[in-house]
């Protein structure tokens, strides 16, 4: 890998902007990467649109910003409207079922997995929706290891649900690597 420019995006309590802060970290920190995370939100505290473009590289990175990623995240209808388009040809739109339908035919590798699904059969707690997205994605690319990630929700989690967000993360990995 030289460059990954990902974009994640939902809506406001998804926790897509709390995994976009802990693939930076990981990468960062764990893996000898580059990487810059930013973010933005809407208007309303939950439930607004949410979307964080994280950057990781082997070189340098001069600009902060994705402007054609070539990994989207959408977890709501509404940012895969508004985002499915900027994605690179070529790309992997990654999407939960439960939330949105894939519409608009764009040319990237599109990947529906029933991430929320899961995690509430096996975990019954929707607040580790983001770290099961977050290991589906990690199982798809293998873009970092999920080793790393662990290492850095040991440092940023109560020890209380570290156990819930390692499986969380583990049937996120599965289905990744499944699919």
């Amino acid at each position: 890998m030289d460059r990954s420019r990902i974009v994640f995006s939902g809506s406001g309590g998804q926790g897509v902007i709390t995994a976009a802060i802990i693939l930076a970290k990981a990468a960062v920190i764990y893996e000898g990467k580059n990487a810059i995370q930013s973010q933005s939100y809407g208007a309303a505290a939950r439930g607004g649109a949410t979307r964080s473009d994280i950057l990781i590289a082997d070189s340098e990175i001069h600009f902060p910003k994705v402007i054609q990623p070539n990994i989207l995240v959408s977890l709501t209808q509404e940012s895969y409207n508004t985002f499915s388009p900027i994605i690179r040809p070529g790309g992997l739109l990654l999407v939960d079922p439960r939330y949105v339908t894939i519409g608009t035919k764009v040319d990237a590798k599109h990947v529906a997995l029933p991430m929320y699904e899961r995690v509430m059969e096996e975990i019954k707690k929707p607040i580790v929706f983001n770290i099961c997205m977050l290991g589906a994605l990690i199982g798809l690319t293998k873009l970092i290891r999920p080793e790393s990630i662990l290492k850095v929700l040991e440092t940023t989690i109560p020890e209380d649900f570290m156990d819930m967000n390692k499986k969380a993360l583990d049937l996120g990995l599965n289905l990744g690597e499944a699919a």
